[in-house]
């Protein structure tokens, strides 16, 4: 079964983190250490505070990657917009064209144009293919959009699986 790109990417930086928690943060705790009474050590304390920022982190990614792990990537419609996602869009009332990517909400990033599936636009994209009008309600008031392209995850999953990233 087909792994969503976003749990690759999650397991990418869980074993940045370990590499950090298990190779380079005892090493940091050792020349602390060195320094003699912990009581006192700026250096510990801070080492200590960041071994325990990365466990929490380490423990909160598990649990949302089992939680990503289990969604059936076939399950994602082959021919209209769901998670994954990359669509680009005309923007009816101004011009212009605008390009998102649909994801996880612990990967939205407005710089990215990378979206929540509940934000919403993603919400008002979801099942619409190329050649759709939208309507959306936004902070600015309606606005209107034509879906110009739309390339599902799994031409993305393809296209990486061709380029050899398995």
């Amino acid at each position: 079964m087909a792994e969503l790109p976003v749990v690759k990417r999650l397991r990418k930086e869980m074993e940045t983190l370990k590499r950090e928690l298990n190779v380079e943060l005892p090493k940091e705790l050792e020349r602390a250490r060195a320094h003699g009474d912990l009581s006192e050590n700026a250096e510990w304390a801070m080492a200590k505070q960041r071994q325990e920022f990365l466990r929490a982190r380490l423990n909160n990614l598990e649990a949302r990657v089992a939680e990503l792990s289990m969604i059936n990537v076939e399950s994602i419609p082959r021919d209209t917009v769901g998670l994954g996602s990359k669509v680009e869009l005309e923007d009816l009332d101004e011009g212009g064209t605008l390009e998102y990517e649909i994801v996880v909400p612990e990967e939205v990033d407005g710089a990215q144009n990378r979206i929540s599936l509940s934000s919403p636009l993603g919400h008002a994209l979801i099942g619409k293919a190329s050649d759709d009008d939208i309507e959306v309600q936004t902070p600015k008031g309606k606005r209107s959009y034509l879906v110009r392209r739309l390339t599902t995850i799994h031409e993305l999953i393809a296209r990486e699986a061709e380029a050899g990233g398995n």
